[in-house]
């Protein structure tokens, strides 16, 4: 198996020739461009070389510090470190880089940008593998919970605080999530004001499984409804959530532990 995923190079799975954006860009233009492609980033360069990557989580402190977004371009919000790759690394290579460096994954040929690499494309190769695990270790257990008739600005300002990416949203029926991306979503769709309410914005209902799905079953299921946070319940209530990073360090620890060389 560890056999295996060291020969998948990384040109087969990284995302090509990514879109990039200057730093005086308006950061307005940047999200309303993200939201329409449905991207959670954008590579930041003023040249041959980038900067780093524009992702949500800078979007989410300017709003949590009470920043006007109409006053601010991508280079007063700032960017993302990267780590380079090589066109000769495999998925394996930048598993290591990811899970260990917890950076953006960008691709050269040489000096030229040719593809950035996000979990999701890592999780596509991963799922290939034989080994199937148990999530128990990476399972996040200290959820943030939000009610659905808090302030976008509120849940924003919980998600910076604590240094996540999703809030989940308490309703009488069922449970929702509002995430960095449904943040953008919101402020797109409403002139980039903060005052209304998650309730509307959030993803109902959270999608979940219970406990004792293994990693496979979970990268499947976020796949297929194109999500990147699973609810994860015990005893039909919710305990806990378990996050596509989250799978990426399942897997790696999977290789790991079967080829400790590595």
């Amino acid at each position: 198996m560890a056999i295996k995923i060291r020969t998948f190079p990384i040109t087969n799975y990284m995302t090509a020739y990514p879109i990039s954006a200057e730093p005086h860009i308006p950061v307005k233009r940047a999200i309303e461009f993200m939201v329409e492609r449905d991207f959670g980033h954008l590579v930041v360069s003023d040249g041959e070389i980038p900067k780093g990557i524009l992702t949500e989580r800078e979007v989410l402190k300017a709003i949590s510090e009470s920043r006007n977004l109409n006053e601010l371009t991508i280079g007063d919000v700032g960017w993302q470190p990267f780590t380079k790759l090589d066109l000769g690394d495999t998925v394996l290579d930048a598993a290591h880089l990811m899970t260990q460096n917890k950076s953006r994954l960008l691709v050269f040929d040489d000096d030229k940008l040719v593809g950035i690499v996000t979990v999701s494309d890592l999780l596509r190769a991963f799922r290939k593998i034989s080994t199937d695990v148990s999530l128990d270790r990476v399972i996040s257990t200290n959820v943030e919970k939000c009610s659905r008739t808090d302030s976008v600005f509120d849940a924003a300002k919980i998600m910076h605080e604590k240094r996540i990416g999703s809030v989940i949203v308490h309703d009488v029926r069922e449970y929702g999530i509002f995430s960095e991306r449904d943040l953008l979503k919101c402020l797109y769709s409403n002139g980039f004001k903060t005052d209304y309410e998650i309730g509307k914005y959030s993803s109902s209902p959270l999608i979940v499984s219970d406990k004792a799905i293994k990693i496979h079953q979970a990268a499947s299921i976020m796949a297929a409804n194109h999500i990147k946070r699973l609810g994860i319940t015990q005893d039909g209530y919710l305990m806990g959530v378990v996050t596509a990073r989250d799978l990426l360090d399942a897997y790696h620890d999977v290789v790991q532990a079967t080829d400790p060389a590595e």
